[in-house]
């Protein structure tokens, strides 16, 4: 007679569910990950391989030290993450970013899940959500869900809970923000619902400036959409490439508009455009560019973005796109343990979740399969700290974002990659000056606060790994 508890099943074999499998197999608790390639192709990928890399072969900065994406690849290595061995297996030159080869990546995940003595691989389509006997289920289908299950999910969790196309603004790093040209002021001081009335960033411009930045938007290559995108544009979302083509004024009067906004450093001068950032995430350390989705290739985006007043040194913590994408409204529809809240023993895992990149993909499928397996087991699993990677994008997906009456539901939701953006600000004064007393500013003070919220980061998640180890 078996002494396993009875299985978990993972729907999807991308990044997020080879992951989430690996990481309850390793929990003594049996697998049966569902996957659909093999049975039927999708629009992108090319191979039946688990954890097949549609796009780049690039999981990007692999430094631990002052980079987000590195800090996470840290803690997944801590976690014992599947994904991460592979991709260190196979790794290629890639510079500071760890690259790798594609084909020896995606075999290397698919052989090792086949040898895992817990873990039973069924290709086979799933159209609809899993029957309520499957008690303990992930779902981890990524941007590309199938339709029928796509329309399972969205008629389980409502019209408004589902998101088919993603318009993106560019989102940039606050503390990057040149205050002493840009100011706050909500338009006509308007104090809206937990407002203010100096609740937008603004950043003006003078008729010679808006006029190169508009002919820099329509000469700004642009990215095109793949085949089996089929993303149409929607009035409300156009990009701001199009709208710069519809005419020199077509900005001014809209998304750019300057009315109803007095200029802090110089109110005798009334700006001839405005371009306003709002705050993107309750921490108050990330603003969106209002009206700023795009289509243009990410080195213009950069160039362009950066000839607006304010934001000549703007990092961005994301670049604006406008593409296929389909995610759950996360922050309403999942609890702290990626769990559905409308039925127990049902999580979500990777993309479709509203996170984006393969590590961040792979790391909430790492997660997902912990809180899984935790409640397999009867054990109880906390959410990791808030100032770990695990718990800023985590925190991102459960509930960091802002909603805003103005944009309900979905639209005030937006996938992201991990980011400092996320991470709570590190103790005041830890990072204000050297060790030989010398006051930071500018670049050396950023990067001294990265390094500050890299290292608490990995020290608690040290300590929260070590507590589920004892708790297990």
């Amino acid at each position: 007679m078996s002494t396993h508890p009875s299985p978990i099943h993972v729907v999807g074999g991308g990044l997020a569910g080879s992951e989430a499998a690996w990481q309850i197999a390793n929990r003594g608790v049996p697998v049966v990950l569902h996957e659909m390639r093999g049975v039927r192709k999708t629009d992108a990928h090319q191979t039946d391989s688990l954890a097949e890399l549609v796009c780049s072969n690039s999981f990007r900065s692999d430094d631990s030290t002052s980079n987000a994406v590195g800090v996470l690849h840290a803690e997944m290595r801590m976690a014992g993450s599947l994904i991460m061995a592979a991709a260190d297996a196979n790794q290629v030159p890639a510079g500071g970013a760890l690259a790798v080869d594609r084909e020896g990546f995606a075999k290397a995940v698919t052989k090792r899940i086949a040898e895992h003595p817990l873990i039973t691989v069924i290709r086979e389509e799933i159209t609809a959500l899993p029957p309520e006997e499957w008690d303990n289920v992930v779902v981890s289908t990524g941007p590309l869900t199938a339709p029928d299950l796509a329309e399972s999910i969205r008629a389980a969790t409502g019209a408004d809970s589902l998101s088919f196309f993603d318009a993106i603004a560019p989102i940039v790093h606050r503390d990057t923000i040149n205050m002493d040209i840009a100011w706050h002021q909500s338009r006509y001081d308007k104090v809206g619902p937990g407002g203010t009335g100096k609740d937008y960033i603004n950043c003006p411009m003078t008729r010679e400036q808006y006029e190169a930045f508009v002919a820099a938007l329509i000469a700004g290559e642009k990215t095109e959409f793949k085949q089996w995108e089929h993303v149409p544009y929607f009035d409300g979302c156009l990009p701001i490439e199009i709208m710069a083509e519809r005419g020199p004024e077509t900005l001014r009067h809209g998304p750019m508009k300057p009315m109803g906004l007095t200029n802090a450093h110089n109110p005798a001068v009334k700006a001839y455009a405005v371009v306003q950032l709002r705050q993107d995430n309750a921490l108050g350390t990330l603003f969106n560019m209002v009206g700023f989705q795009t289509k243009l290739k990410y080195g213009a985006q950069t160039e362009i973005f950066r000839m607006i007043p304010g934001l000549e040194n703007a990092e961005f913590a994301r670049l604006g796109g406008l593409h296929r994408n389909t995610y759950i409204n996360s922050p309403v529809l999942l609890d702290a343990s990626l769990m559905l809240k409308s039925r127990k023993g049902l999580r979500f895992a990777g993309q479709i979740t509203g996170c984006e990149g393969y590590v961040e993909s792979a790391s909430i499928g790492l997660l997902a399969g912990r809180f899984a397996a935790a409640d397999r087991l009867d054990e109880a699993l906390s959410a990791p700290p808030a100032t770990t990677a695990f718990g800023a994008l985590l925190g991102h997906i459960t509930g960091g974002h802002l909603a805003r009456d103005e944009e309900p539901g979905k639209r005030s939701f937006q996938p992201m990659n991990i980011n400092f953006g996320l991470f709570p600000e590190p103790e005041p004064g830890s990072v204000a000056t050297t060790s030989e007393g010398k006051r930071l500013r500018g670049k050396e003070k950023t990067i001294a606060k990265r390094k500050a919220i890299a290292a608490r980061a990995l020290a608690h998640c040290r300590d929260w790994l070590a507590e589920g180890r004892s708790a297990a």
